[in-house]
């Protein structure tokens, strides 16, 4: 049987020479190899676990990302809204401190003219209570006046006089017009001139002249069918004439016209008779 044949590798050239061979490996030499070898992969495998860990770290981070925003809006949601609540209560505030404002003013000026109706209506009652003492006076006075002209007068002396003041009576009612001379229409001494002529006494037109056409009187001695007349004799301003009780009856004035009045609400300067 033949032997195997063992395979010849030939050796290097330099082979003989000491320094320039491999050196063998021995056993120590592997095993420190493949410590080595397997603290590398050791290394290599804490380094990729800890990759993985840092991995999943950096993944788990980033998926709590979101939740950390959506925090953060809630918050921010939550603070406008207390802002513009806060910025709603301000306004309401300033509202009711201008609705305030305004019922003072308006408080103050409700009391301001409170006091002013106030002061007006006491002036208008003192102004009534002097009124009425004065209208008590002149009443009083009218009385008295009244008392003496009445107590003074005499009947008219013919049936002239009483033609006078019939014609007089008769013309109550119709109007005052400067210059009048009639029929319906009158002033002061027109009327008066009137009236006389119907019982053949011709008289002066104006009431100046009228006021020294007869013989003058006394007011106390006054009669009916007298001319009174008011202002001076001689430039006397109206007339009229005595109708007896007190009263004249004149050519007022254009509002009143042709009336009956009190001589004691004017009384004449003087009186002058001429029948």
């Amino acid at each position: 049987m033949e032997e195997p044949l063992v395979p010849l590798v030939p050796m290097s050239h330099t082979a003989h020479i000491r320094s320039h061979r491999k050196p063998r490996r021995n056993a120590s030499s592997l095993a420190m190899r493949a410590g080595v070898a397997g603290g590398v992969l050791s290394t290599l495998a804490v380094a990729g676990a800890s990759g993985a860990a840092n991995a999943a770290e950096s993944t788990t981070q980033t998926l709590e990302m979101p939740t950390l925003t959506a925090d953060l809006a809630t918050q921010v949601a939550q603070s406008a809204d207390a802002t513009r609540q806060a910025a709603a209560n301000y306004e309401l505030q300033a509202e009711r401190d201008a609705a305030a404002a305004k019922a003072a003013k308006q408080a103050k000026a409700d009391l301001a003219e409170a006091k002013k109706k106030a002061e007006a209506k006491k002036k208008a009652e003192a102004a009534r209570k002097a009124a009425a003492a004065q209208a008590a006076s002149r009443s009083s006075e009218r009385t008295a006046l009244s008392a003496s002209t009445s107590s003074n007068v005499s009947a008219p002396a013919s049936g002239s006089v009483a033609t006078v003041i019939a014609f007089l009576k008769a013309q109550v009612g119709d109007a005052y017009v400067m210059g009048g001379t009639g029929p319906n229409a009158w002033d002061c001494s027109g009327l008066v001139q009137a009236a006389f002529k119907q019982v053949g006494v011709d008289l002066p037109r104006v009431s100046q002249d009228q006021s020294t056409a007869g013989t003058p009187v006394s007011l106390s001695n006054v009669q009916v069918g007298d001319i009174l007349y008011w202002g001076s004799a001689g430039s006397a301003y109206h007339v009229g004439v005595y109708i007896g009780n007190g009263q004249y009856l004149d050519a007022a004035n254009p509002s009143k016209g042709v009336v009956i009045q009190d001589l004691s609400g004017y009384p004449a300067t003087g009186a002058v008779r001429v029948l």
